[in-house]
């Protein structure tokens, strides 16, 4: 059983993304949260959580693909 290093480099790239949108997403809605009386705070809001889903997402999806790398299964 080999590992896919192409794979396996996509998904580190993938990890690497999530970790700034984990840290991303946090900053953004802690800056809405701290100005709840200015007019941006409802898309700074909404960006924020949007973030923060994103962040989910693409943390399970990196860990599908590092798997997938590791266990070499292909799609048919």
């Amino acid at each position: 059983m080999r590992t896919d290093k192409d794979l396996l480099i996509k998904g580190l790239k993938y990890i690497a993304f999530t970790i700034a949108l984990m840290f991303l997403a946090p900053v953004v809605m802690y800056q809405a949260f701290k100005n709840e009386d200015h007019p941006w705070f409802w898309p700074v809001a909404v960006i924020g959580f949007l973030l923060a889903i994103g962040a989910i997402g693409m943390g399970f999806y990196s860990i599908k693909v590092i798997l997938d790398a590791l266990f070499n299964t292909k799609k048919k």
